[in-house]
């Protein structure tokens, strides 16, 4: 089917997008619905992503109107004739546009995230890489005006982190594919770094890693509900930096989900009650994750990444100090501005992930190219 003529199965996809999202405007003009915040939130989440889709498809038909409208004059007046081919281009342009709109977004795009970062093999230099990468994904957060919040940590001896669990979230409502998950989720997966470390005398270069998990943050209320009769709480003295009033006092929490065998330990706040609410936090983000995963394994055409993972096994880059290079193996990206990259400039090794994806989506969709 040409670009240039109305393909069925194209208005096939379509149709039915433009029929939810008037249906989304008349809910979310009901003010009953607002009575519900995570109800109203989610509405207008969708409501915006298919905003993006009405606006697209009815580019694509105002140009093709405008190239089949200057044809059949051309047919008389010959001057207009000279028009087609910019409006050609501008058919085939917007086009495009509606085809990449029309890829399947994950629902968990526009969420705010908990990032997880662990130390894993390589000992004290592995906590101070995994330092190294929190301190990358807060400037990345600060350039893209995001906020953050640590809701959890174990540091180590040098100033490195053993583990660490950080908030980031948007300022506002984002617009569609700009969420925090949107851009972090390619983040998952183990990340490797190759330098001289602080503690080698000999000035050899040794290769350690740090996991990254990227966890989309539940509404706290409607998605994920927890039964507090599946919950242990356990309660304990903390230890570590933190001050007096941390260590002689039973502030930190353990909670242990009974029916998933998941544990969630917080010990950062002084009070056992913030504490609490920090842990439950992070393990609904877990669950969420959890109950994600099991549908996408259960769901033979679910739609799944090509790129990411949630698998902290998968290693996804890595970050060479002497040649001050940074590789992402999974989209053959490479850069020899490392130093730039850990100061928060992440958007392009991003925007390899991202177009990788959105290629192997592209790919798929064929059949419903209008």
């Amino acid at each position: 089917m040409s670009p240039l003529t109305p393909d069925e199965s194209a208005l096939a996809a379509v149709e039915p997008l433009l029929a939810e999202h008037a249906e989304l405007e008349r809910r979310l003009a009901d003010p009953a619905v607002h009575t519900d915040a995570a109800l109203a939130r989610r509405l207008g989440r969708r409501y915006a992503e298919l905003g993006a889709v009405q606006q697209g498809y009815q580019e694509w038909k105002a140009a093709l109107d405008d190239y089949q409208a200057a044809g059949e004059l051309a047919l008389e007046d010959a001057g207009f004739a000279e028009e087609l081919p910019a409006l050609q281009a501008t058919v085939e342009i917007t086009r495009e546009r509606l085809r990449r709109l029309l890829v399947p977004r994950d629902p968990d795009d526009d969420r705010d995230v908990i990032l997880e970062v662990k130390a894993g093999e390589g000992g004290e230099e592995s906590a101070l890489f995994a330092g190294d990468l929190v301190r990358m994904y807060l400037r990345y957060a600060e350039r893209r005006g995001w906020r953050t919040e640590i809701l959890e940590a174990t540091d180590s001896d040098l100033g490195g982190y053993k583990d660490i669990s950080v908030a980031v979230k948007t300022k506002g409502s984002p617009a569609p594919g700009q969420g925090v998950y949107a851009r972090l989720k390619y983040e998952g997966g183990v990340h490797r770094v190759q330098r001289v470390p602080v503690t080698e005398s000999q000035g050899r270069v040794h290769t350690s890693a740090a996991g990254v998990l990227v966890l989309p943050e539940p509404d706290e209320t409607a998605e994920i509900e927890i039964d507090q009769n599946d919950l242990r709480v356990d309660v304990f003295r903390s230890s570590g930096p933190g001050g007096q009033s941390v260590n002689t006092t039973d502030s930190a929490v353990r909670i242990t989900h009974l029916p998933s065998g998941l544990v969630v330990s917080c010990q950062n706040e002084k009070s056992q009650l913030q504490n609490k609410e920090s842990a439950l936090r992070i393990l609904r983000a877990r669950l969420h994750a959890l109950a994600a995963e099991t549908a996408q394994a259960e769901a033979s055409a679910a739609r799944r990444s090509q790129v990411r993972t949630v698998d902290r096994s998968e290693r996804v880059r890595t970050y060479n100090y002497p040649e001050n290079r940074i590789a992402d193996h999974r989209t053959g990206f490479k850069a020899y501005n490392l130093d730039h990259v850990l100061e928060g400039e992440l958007d392009p090794v991003i925007q390899s992930c991202i177009d990788t994806d959105e290629r192997a989506q592209l790919a798929a969709l064929q059949a419903i190219t209008p």
